[in-house]
């Protein structure tokens, strides 16, 4: 599902990853933990195509993203990546729903199809009463969740969280490690997730840590 060879990135004279091999499977639930400034960030912003490597490659579902045009891979990253932050970048001014269709409607699904696809996904995540509400309008939880559903809307090939707890209590941190498993036995989807929550990553099927720009374990 997720190859990585070589992988390096430098920012002016400091070298944040030295050279990364990577190999995730479909289905998976792989953690990447370590000390701040690691480089685990980077890595997920080069993994989502979000950052090009300077050396290496990344193959996602036997594609290399970067050597599409800035069309196709835009559209790639649409259609097969999903992204799930500690601040969950909602859209203040937009409701759950319309928040959750956002990526289907930049794909070219219809709204309408878009709108049923997110009624299933608020059902499945308990929220359908919240549909209308606005992000103020939920708890912190609840908006982690609406950003989950939104990272599912186009069924990607794997989803990236950057922290997903970050912001969370612990009983909403422990709803959401639950979620990801669900969706896994669920969708069989694949979740890459950088966090500093070590109940979490211990979950996970396998935790991968990374100290000065290599994983070391």
């Amino acid at each position: 599902m997720l190859r990585t060879v070589g992988i390096q990135k430098s920012y002016d004279d400091l070298q944040i990853l030295k050279g990364i091999d990577l190999t995730i499977k479909k289905g998976e639930i792989v953690s990447i933990v370590g000390p701040s400034g690691a480089g685990k960030t980077t890595l997920l912003q080069i993994l989502g195509t979000l950052d090009r490597p300077d050396h290496g490659e990344v193959f996602i579902d036997g594609v290399n993203p970067f050597e599409l045009s800035k069309k196709k891979l835009s559209a790639f990253r649409n259609q097969s990546i999903g992204f799930i932050f500690q601040s969950h970048q909602l859209l203040p001014e937009f409701t759950a729903e319309e928040n959750i269709i956002l990526p289907a409607l930049i794909k070219g699904v219809s709204q309408n199809d878009a709108k049923k696809e997110a009624q299933k996904l608020l059902s499945i995540l308990g929220l359908q009463k919240r549909s209308a509400h606005k992000p103020s309008e939920l708890s912190g939880g609840e908006q982690q969740r609406i950003a989950v559903a939104r990272s599912l809307i186009n069924s990607p090939k794997v989803i990236f969280a950057d922290e997903p707890t970050g912001n969370l209590d612990t009983q909403n941190s422990n709803e959401l490690h639950q979620l990801f498993f669900d969706l896994r036995d669920q969708f069989e989807q694949t979740f890459v997730i950088v966090t500093h929550n070590m109940e979490l990553a211990k979950m996970t099927d396998r935790m991968l840590v990374m100290k000065d720009g290599i994983i070391v374990d």
